[in-house]
């Protein structure tokens, strides 16, 4: 105690302050840092979750390196991220741009529009899955079938079960991401708009000169988050595939998935780990490439 009485008003504030740090402190050391060192340590190792942990050095990064099956669910996890990020980017804003604009049932509407993001990702895809089903089940291909046009097998196409996928993944964001541009249509000062009528400016060039400049923090955020989303995408594809995990030739398998089955059907936690230090890497360059892009503002 007479230590702490003879500290400056300064130095009793940094006591203070590292005292209320010291729960999320530890929290982070202990939920977050540790597993993640841990998780690097395994990499180097060959554990099958029940035995001993033996050294391996970089087997595990080598066989990596040399397994074509890696190399097809890294491309299928970029693929995910190359096609959902832009696609669910330019729909949200279409939806927000709009809705906006919308004052019958505005708040109904918004509401509709987030009831999907807050739906549970199993149940989702289990409705979506229904979905895709043939005749006379599935909803989609009784809609072709009523037009003429010939079934489609969605979920077991090597070129179609992606998309298929991904589309009620983007659907499940979709409502997050309207609530967020619109919060950025709202802050942006009005002053703006009225200027550019009292100059008969056209709405191409208000949208282009004024509104697309100064969401572009909201778009930022918005590209980041769902990129992280895409990338960790694990849920609509192991539920949307439980016959078949992955997909006919792995051609929806993300890296998440590929994680999970190595770990917890292969009990090859070395492999598995080196796997999730790849995917943290991945986050880890994306989540700098955001500061970055905000630091440029």
């Amino acid at each position: 105690m007479s230590f702490y009485r003879s500290l400056s008003i300064r130095h009793k504030q940094i006591v203070w302050a590292w005292t209320f740090l010291t729960v999320p402190v530890l929290f982070y050391v202990v939920i977050r840092f540790y597993p993640t060192g841990n998780a690097i340590l395994i990499s180097f190792q060959d554990w099958n979750l029940l035995g001993e942990r033996n050294w391996a050095g970089l087997d595990n990064y080598i066989k990596l390196w040399n397994d074509p099956v890696f190399w097809k669910v890294f491309a299928n996890t970029f693929e995910y991220l190359i096609i959902g990020t832009p696609f669910s980017l330019v729909l949200s804003f279409i939806i927000a741009y709009h809705l906006d604009k919308t004052r019958f049932l505005h708040s109904t509407l918004r509401m509709l529009y987030f009831l999907p993001f807050m739906t549970s990702a199993v149940a989702m895809a289990w409705v979506w899955r229904w979905f895709y089903q043939g005749v006379p089940i599935g909803l989609f291909n009784n809609i072709l079938a009523s037009v003429g046009i010939s079934q489609i097998d969605f979920l077991n196409s090597t070129t179609i079960a992606l998309p298929s996928v991904l589309a009620p993944a983007i659907w499940a964001g979709l409502g997050f991401q309207v609530i967020i541009f619109m919060a950025g249509l709202r802050a942006i000062p009005t002053s703006y708009y009225e200027a550019a009528k009292i100059d008969g400016v056209g709405w191409w060039t208000v949208l282009t000169q004024i509104t697309l400049p100064l969401l572009r923090p909201t778009m930022v955020f918005i590209v980041v988050f769902s990129s992280i989303g895409f990338l960790r995408i694990f849920d609509h594809v192991y539920n949307m595939t439980t016959n078949n995990p992955g997909g006919p030739l792995n051609s929806t398998k993300p890296l998440v998935l590929m994680i999970y089955d190595t770990a917890f059907n292969g009990f090859n936690m070395g492999y598995a780990a080196a796997q999730t230090v790849v995917l943290f890497l991945i986050l880890l360059v994306i989540s700098l490439a955001q500061l970055r892009l905000l630091r440029s503002d």
